[in-house]
């Protein structure tokens, strides 16, 4: 028998529960006294795997991202606005290519689904759309086209104001971008992993100055720089030895990088661990740099902090210990910012990769940790962590977990997922870009999106890139995706 009553009572107690449940899936990380609140995912979109960029060639993805807040627009409709997406050194599955480094500028409508509601059927992934807008390229000091060839042994000299720099042996300066930070007046500072090097560009593309970094970060072969990542292009000899001795691992250069709210710092952090910290091991490796650069003279940055960041470590499914290197960060002041970790050889696009084990945003406070910047340990004779074991007289830096890109639960309602089906809606391997954008909600004055990107390797099974047609193994198709998360930052604006 029925019961009216308890009927409709049972309703309410169901709706109120429904919209209790979005607050009680919140994730909360507290630094210093402040609580960072993730409130989850809030959209989805894509960019097909196929798409041309200007110049007609496969479209790079995000391995670097930076919304223009300033043309960050909300109505009734939702937001409006554009960024720019960096790619890396091209396709480069069967070694480098002569890829001509650029930046894509990218168009953005969002209309996010509110904080733990599930989006309408069909609808999952359909709350971003990006649209290509140009491509610009980036050209050396000189006005001449760059590359994404490996640098092998080719060094060109330190002359006046620039430092020693890698160039392919077509005499090309080598790039492989990894992060970028857009200027006010359209000017970029560009990381890359070659160097590792910033490079700033002016709002037209071209190389304005360099910053090396310190000795124990520039990778060195029997004594001498050498900048190669061991990713020889085509009919190239291999460099000797496989690795440096010191220095950046191979692949392992300055992938992550923002300046601060207030504009006055540059933070770049390294990969994983040089060399003689541990890097020659995928185990040992957790021990990376952040370099914290005085940015009030943007020709010549000085570095002014340098801080030991310890990488998360986890078990695979073997019981092996390994190290998710840092992908991206974005600075939330001078000594915090988030960083997006994660491990490797797992996701869409790759045959035999099984389900990722760790791909997560934490919280990064420097505020404790001890500053090393000029010191011994810039020297690559010195180490910080030798075999991975870091000096005594070091405190790095603390790590708070904050968003789980992972979850299942969160991935599940816009259609995703980590691991399972090699499909469309699996998770590709690399995420690799991070950017703000305010909610523009005078109610949650501390809230932000927060977009994150893929890079997907330009794997697609109608690609074009330096002249040639090619199909990616195994019939990869990997779109570049946006994942946005809606988050709490306190005090952000104010700073």
């Amino acid at each position: 028998m029925n019961h009216p009553h308890r009927t409709a009572s049972l309703a309410v107690a169901l709706a109120l529960f429904t919209a209790l449940t979005p607050a009680l899936a919140d994730t909360t990380a507290t630094v210093g006294g402040t609580s960072f609140v993730n409130k989850g995912l809030v959209g989805v979109g894509r960019i097909p795997a196929a798409q041309r960029d200007k110049f007609g060639e496969t479209f790079g993805s995000g391995s670097g991202m930076a919304i223009d807040t300033s043309g960050w627009t909300r109505d009734a409709a939702g937001y409006k606005g554009s960024l720019w997406l960096l790619p890396d050194r091209g396709y480069n599955v069967a070694g480098t290519t002569d890829y001509r480094a650029r930046v894509n500028t990218v168009g953005i409508e969002f209309s996010p689904i509110a904080p733990g509601a599930a989006p309408a059927a069909g609808q999952e992934q359909t709350a971003v759309k990006a649209t290509l807008a140009d491509t610009m390229l980036l050209t050396d000091d000189k006005s001449a086209d760059t590359t994404g060839l490996d640098p092998l042994s080719d060094v060109r000299p330190a002359a006046g104001d620039m430092p020693m720099l890698p160039v392919a042996t077509n005499g090309k300066l080598a790039l492989d971008n990894e992060a970028i930070v857009r200027l006010p007046d359209g000017s970029m500072f560009i990381s890359d992993e070659y160097g590792p090097n910033i490079y700033r560009f002016s709002a037209q593309g071209r190389l304005m100055s360099a910053t090396q970094p310190p000795a124990a970060l520039v990778p060195m072969r029997k004594g001498a720089p050498n900048f190669s990542s061991d990713n020889p292009g085509p009919g190239a000899a291999d460099p000797d030895p496989k690795d440096p001795e010191t220095g950046r691992q191979n692949n392992q250069g300055l992938e992550g990088m923002a300046m601060t709210p207030d504009g006055k710092f540059l933070i770049a952090v390294l990969q994983s661990a040089p060399r003689q910290d541990g890097g020659d091991s995928p185990s040992t490796r957790q021990n990376t740099r952040a370099l914290v650069y005085d940015a009030s003279d943007q020709g010549r940055l000085k570095l002014a902090h340098e801080y030991v960041v310890p990488l998360p470590v986890f078990k695979d499914a073997k019981g092996k210990t390994k190290v998710a290197a840092q992908s991206e960060i974005v600075a939330l002041s001078d000594t915090a910012f988030l960083m997006l970790a994660r491990d490797s050889g797992n996701g869409q696009g790759l045959a035999k990769g099984d389900a990722s084990l760790y791909r997560q945003i934490n919280v990064v406070d420097v505020s404790a940790a001890t500053d090393i910047a000029g010191g011994g340990f810039d020297a690559a004779d010195k180490p910080v962590a030798p075999k991975g074991v870091l000096d005594p007289s070091v405190t790095p830096a603390k790590l708070t977990p904050f968003i789980d890109i992972n979850d299942a639960a969160e991935l599940g309602r816009f259609g995703l997922h980590n691991g399972g089906a090699k499909d469309h809606n699996e998770l590709s391997e690399k995420w690799e870009a991070m950017s703000l954008a305010s909610v523009l909600d005078p109610k949650l004055p501390d809230d932000y999106f927060l977009f994150v990107a893929n890079d997907n390797d330009f794997l697609t099974q109608d690609g074009f890139q330096v002249g040639a047609s090619y199909k990616a193994d195994d019939g990869a198709d990997v779109d570049t995706m946006f994942l946005i998360y809606q988050v709490t930052i306190p005090g952000l604006a104010k700073k």
